[in-house]
């Protein structure tokens, strides 16, 4: 993502997050159809999951509508309320990433299936991308305010 978009920036980086959101909720579904004879206590996790980054999901759509409808200008309040949701996506998705990690590395239905590990790796980077955009996001208004 690029950092040149000035005022249209909180809009680019909602919009980054519905995007990624998304994807982390298909992933859940991903996995759990991927890796048959995954343990219950994976399978139950990610429907959890699969609801929560729903429910995200949502939450960045609502803020899109409400920046778009707001003719694109962004009152500060309104703005602390983006920074806030993008670090609420960014947690989410970092404790996305450690579930993950955990059915990679305690799964023994993923340790008996390589393309599971390939995809699992694959899904992991993805997420860490996000999280990269929200931190450079989060990192940056920090300087601004201080």
């Amino acid at each position: 993502m690029q950092f040149y978009y000035g005022h249209q920036m909180p809009l680019r980086i909602l919009d980054e997050a519905e995007f990624w959101k998304h994807q982390e909720e298909e992933h859940t579904v991903v996995i759990r159809e991927l890796v048959s004879g995954l343990e219950e206590e994976f399978v139950e996790a990610l429907k959890k999951w699969e609801t929560a980054l729903s429910q995200t999901h949502q939450q960045v759509v609502r803020f899109i509508e409400t920046v778009v409808r707001s003719g694109y200008y962004i009152p500060n309040q309104l703005y602390q309320h983006v920074l806030q949701l993008v670090s609420y996506c960014l947690q989410e998705s970092l404790a996305f990433i450690q579930l993950c990690q955990q059915i990679k590395t305690n799964s023994v239905a993923v340790s008996n299936n390589p393309t599971a590990k390939v995809v699992l790796d694959h899904i992991i980077r993805e997420s860490e991308y996000f999280t990269g955009i929200a931190q450079a996001l989060l990192y940056s208004n920090q300087g601004q305010s201080q």
